[in-house]
C-alpha cells in the first residue's frame, strides 16, 4: 500500500495453464510439494523451487492448489505464510526501535507494518485461517517467531 512503486507492474501468467514442456504428473508434482514441505520450507519458498530447479512454472496445473495439498497432507502452517513474514519483519523492527529510539524512519515502518497486520488479520479471520477472537500483540508475535 505504501511501497515506493507507482503501479502495478510486471508480467502476467498467461491465462491458459497447461504448460506444455512440464512432463511431471500431478501425483509426482503432489509428492514434491509434500518432500519440500517437510524439509520445513514455505509454501511461497516451495513454488520458488518447483519452478526454478523443476520448470513447473505453477502448481495449480491440474487445478490442485498447493494449500490444499498441504492440508490434506497435514502439513499446512498454523499461521499463513503472508501474516507470518510480517509478524516476523515487525518483531525485528521492535529489536531495532529499542536499540535506536531517534530513527523515525523505522519508527514509521513499524507502524505501517503492524497496521498492514491487523488488515491481513481482519482478512484471515474472515476467511477462517485464523480463530475468530485472534489479536495483534507483540509479545505474542515475539513468541510465535522464536
Amino acid at each position: 500500500m505504501y511501497s515506493r512503486k507507482k503501479g502495478r507492474s510486471g508480467s502476467t501468467r498467461p491465462a491458459q495453464l497447461k504448460a506444455s514442456w512440464v512432463k511431471h504428473k500431478q501425483k509426482e508434482i503432489d509428492e514434491l510439494v509434500v518432500k519440500l514441505a517437510k524439509q520445513g520450507n514455505q509454501a511461497s519458498r516451495i513454488g520458488l523451487i518447483l519452478r526454478d530447479q523443476y520448470g513447473i512454472p505453477t502448481v495449480k496445473i491440474n487445478k490442485t492448489r498447493m494449500k490444499k495439498i498441504l492440508i490434506d497432507q497435514k502439513l499446512a502452517p498454523e499461521f499463513p505464510d503472508d501474516l507470518f513474514n510480517l509478524l516476523r519483519k515487525a518483531v525485528s523492527l521492535h529489536a531495532h526501535m529499542a536499540k535506536n529510539k531517534k530513527d523515525s524512519t523505522s519508527k514509521r515502518g513499524l507502524e505501517l507494518t503492524e497496521s498492514k497486520i491487523r488488515r491481513l488479520g481482519k482478512f484471515h479471520i474472515r476467511e477462517g485461517s485464523l480463530p475468530q477472537g485472534w489479536k495483534y500483540n507483540i509479545d505474542n508475535a515475539r513468541l510465535l517467531v522464536k
